[in-house]
């Protein structure tokens, strides 16, 4: 059950990087736990054969983010593809105004997705509509930000770090540390880079357009790397050409939920479809000899099994 955690290169778009998968290792069943957007890089959790199965429960995990907000103008998909569409003086904006228009989305519980997104109503795709012209009314969704941290502002996005370490879990700007890549910038804007923990679903780059409109600024995201997805990590993914030359990794390390460990005769039991008694919370993984058996779920004290695998 091979999964892959791929730091996706600038430009690749997420279906890029599963076609490819498919010609590097010679296999049809390819998925992925999550998009990312073609300007955006880091981690694409890559699923291969029966770890396709796994795509339901690993893509409503929570995402971590280290994303760069320009202030002073803004474009029509809201990131640095561009063209520039307005723009507004930000020169006099201020680091403390940022941190405390910022605070304020720990409060929110939902956002405006963008109109240039793979959404769809009734049938069509919110980008296919925007390209044309047309804009389909999309709703507001379910969004959640956990942790938002102010991590440095500068000038322009260019006076910012572009490499990162993680030093007790937290990412961190660091001259030796991994470096990525950034799209071309669209101009000397004032920027934030900022680290997020946000809920599955949640849009950066309809954050950046809502942080500048809480500060009256045009804004657009300017760069975005996924530092984690499910319990995979920037420092752990690989690049997409290697993927033939390694393992990947098991479904149990990648699973964002408690592993419960089953004896011989509780596994064949769970196989056949039997619930056990429930002595958890939650989600869980149950597994035996090191092989994923199910995934489960108290519901009301009753064990409900999500998936089984024989």
């Amino acid at each position: 059950m091979p999964i892959f955690n791929i730091n996706k290169a600038l430009g690749l778009s997420s279906h890029d990087v599963v076609s490819r998968t498919r010609r590097l290792l010679n296999t049809k069943k390819v998925g992925h736990a999550g998009t990312l957007d073609p300007l955006a890089t880091g981690v694409l959790v890559i699923l291969v054969d029966e770890a396709t199965k796994l795509s339901q429960f690993l893509i409503g995990s929570d995402k971590h983010y280290l994303a760069y907000v320009s202030f002073g103008a803004s474009t029509p998909t809201l990131d640095a593809e561009g063209p520039i569409e307005k723009t507004s003086d930000a020169s006099k904006l201020r680091i403390q105004d940022i941190e405390i228009a910022a605070q304020k989305f720990l409060e929110l519980k939902e956002q405006l997705p963008p109109n240039y997104s793979a959404i769809k109503k009734a049938g069509v795709k919110a980008y296919d509509a925007a390209r044309r012209g047309e804009s389909l009314d999309l709703p507001k969704r379910a969004v959640a930000y956990y942790e938002l941290r102010l991590l440095d502002f500068a000038a322009n996005r260019d006076l910012l770090a572009n490499s990162f370490s993680k030093t007790d879990g937290v990412w961190q700007t660091d001259n030796n540390g991994i470096q990525i890549d950034l799209p071309t910038s669209l101009g000397n804007q004032p920027t934030a880079l900022f680290h997020l923990k946000v809920k599955a679903g949640t849009y950066i780059r309809s954050f950046a357009r809502d942080l500048g409109l809480e500060l009256k600024q045009e804004a657009h995201l300017s760069g975005l790397v996924r530092t984690k997805a499910a319990s995979l990590e920037l420092d752990d993914s690989i690049r997409l050409e290697q993927m033939p030359n390694t393992s990947g990794q098991t479904a149990i390390s990648t699973l964002p939920y408690p592993i419960i460990e089953l004896d011989a005769e509780k596994a064949r039991r769970i196989k056949l479809g039997q619930r056990l008694k429930v002595d958890f919370e939650g989600r869980v993984g149950l597994v035996h000899n090191n092989e994923l058996v199910a995934i489960a779920e108290n519901i009301n004290d009753k064990m409900k099994l999500l998936r089984v695998w024989n």
